[in-house]
């Protein structure tokens, strides 16, 4: 009997994963929910099961219906994609207590890591550096906030301790705005995460997004699969990748892997994760941000310079493979340079607003070194209940300006017809001189946003 393995996920992530689950000779089966009925996610897989309403509240967010679904279908492991529920504790330990794989780390490392002020701590203990920070507010005592701002200095990013995603993040510019700040973060956090603790961290105002992909063995180790650049953002919402980073110093490229490496190394690592870091351009100085213990939407980018599967790794590893004497650090190779784009149905003329409903038309040039993730095709939905992400496009080249060229020819072939969406947007991004340039930073698309929109 074929094993199975249920995707706790939809959109492009759940497709992406099926590919990978089809990949191995093994079963897929998808989740969806009233929304997702005729979803891409579900025609791909090899069953699927109805799991509940629209909101994701009531189906990819809820615990027990899936696990119930998974017990009744004999499947051998969950892997959660990302968001819903693949950083969730109790979701980790409950698929172990049912004796079904969680495909990620053990629930103990998600907890730890999970939690950016423990992650920082974590961090330290590694010998990994980190941005000075404060402990954890009472966001009702006024008088340590407003110490702990004049201990730290100004600017600084008010950030909650359980957040992810560009959520629970607040930069204030100086002390008469920082009380108000931690509370209005704490109370979001609280709505968001079920978590208000927030904390205080300095604020660098010109720098790098670096984050560095790893894939830990638990006690046999962890291997990196080099850096990625993720600095085009919106409201810290990335918005293209890029795989491998140039114009780095060298000393810091090489510290930020070896910074990895030892986190990952230190906390007994298992799965694909990725190491989060600022670098400041002025200085060439590097801070540990956080350690998301997931796959990441931007995987592709490390995944066509290395040629490597990250899923089927991934699901290798959780079923039991000895991966040892194949992901050994001196045969990992890159080659060339990827950059992502992420393609959202979405209006930048009306502040991003999302824009769903039916898509009459998606129409998908092929391109030497280009590669579409996509959860949608002509005829689907993009629904109101979810993110906005219709699909990524990732192009891949000899080095950057051969990606560049194919990225940019890509997204003037691509034709999307029925919503709004971000393409035309981004097709200016990534003609902009400065990121033809490579000087991109984490305000440069809100510093342009008029001449992009």
């Amino acid at each position: 009997m074929t094993t199975k393995i249920l995707v706790a996920n939809r959109g492009e992530i759940a497709c992406r994963i099926i590919r990978s689950i089809k990949s191995l000779g093994l079963t897929a089966l998808a989740v969806y929910s009233d929304a997702d009925a005729t979803a891409r996610h579900v025609r791909l897989a090899d069953e699927a099961h109805h799991i509940g309403g629209s909101r994701a509240t009531e189906s990819y967010l809820d615990a027990a219906r899936i696990l119930d679904v998974a017990r009744k279908a004999g499947v051998a492991a969950i892997h959660p994609g990302y968001g819903f529920l693949s950083e969730n504790t109790a979701f980790a330990e409950a698929c172990e207590s049912a004796g079904i794989v969680f495909v990620g780390p053990d629930a103990g490392t998600i907890r730890q890591m999970g939690d950016k002020h423990q992650a920082r701590a974590a961090a330290v203990a590694a010998g990994v550096p980190v941005l000075p920070g404060s402990d954890k507010l009472d966001p009702e005592d006024d008088a340590a906030i407003e110490a702990a701002g004049a201990t730290l200095g100004f600017p600084l990013l008010v950030k909650a301790a359980g957040g992810g995603g560009g959520i629970g993040l607040r930069p204030v510019a100086d002390a008469s705005k920082l009380v108000a700040a931690v509370k209005s973060t704490s109370a979001q956090a609280g709505r968001a995460f079920s978590d208000q603790a927030v904390y205080l961290e300095k604020l660098i105002r010109r720098a790098r997004h670096i984050e560095v992909q790893v894939f830990g063995l638990g006690s046999a180790g962890a291997v990196h699969l080099f850096l990625r650049e993720c600095s085009a953002q919106r409201r810290y919402q990335k918005i293209l990748e890029e795989a491998c980073p140039a114009r780095l110093a060298p000393a810091a490229a090489e510290g930020m892997l070896e910074s990895a490496l030892r986190l990952a190394r230190s906390t007994r690592y298992k799965g694909a994760g990725t190491v989060e870091f600022l670098y400041d351009d002025e200085t060439g100085n590097y801070y540990f941000m956080e350690m998301n213990t997931r796959l990441q939407v931007e995987h592709p980018v490390t995944e066509m310079v290395t040629g490597l599967d990250l899923v089927a790794l991934q699901l290798r590893l959780a079923m039991g493979e000895d991966l040892r004497g194949e992901l050994t650090q001196g045969e990992i190779k890159a080659q060339g340079h990827s950059i992502e784009l992420r393609v959202c149905a979405e209006n930048p003329a009306k502040h991003f607003v999302p824009s769903p409903g039916p898509l009459d038309l998606i129409e998908l040039p092929e391109i030497e070194g280009v590669r579409f993730d996509s959860g949608f095709e002509t005829g689907d939905a993009v629904t109101p209940f979810y993110d906005s992400l219709v699909m990524k496009i990732i192009a891949h080249g000899n080095d950057r300006d051969e990606a560049i060229t194919r990225l940019q020819d890509a997204v003037a072939r691509t034709r999307i017809e029925g919503i709004q969406s971000n393409l035309p947007f981004l097709g200016k991004l990534i003609e902009h001189p400065d990121f033809i340039a490579d000087r991109l930073h984490t305000r440069f698309v809100e510093e342009n946003l008029d001449s992009l929109v």
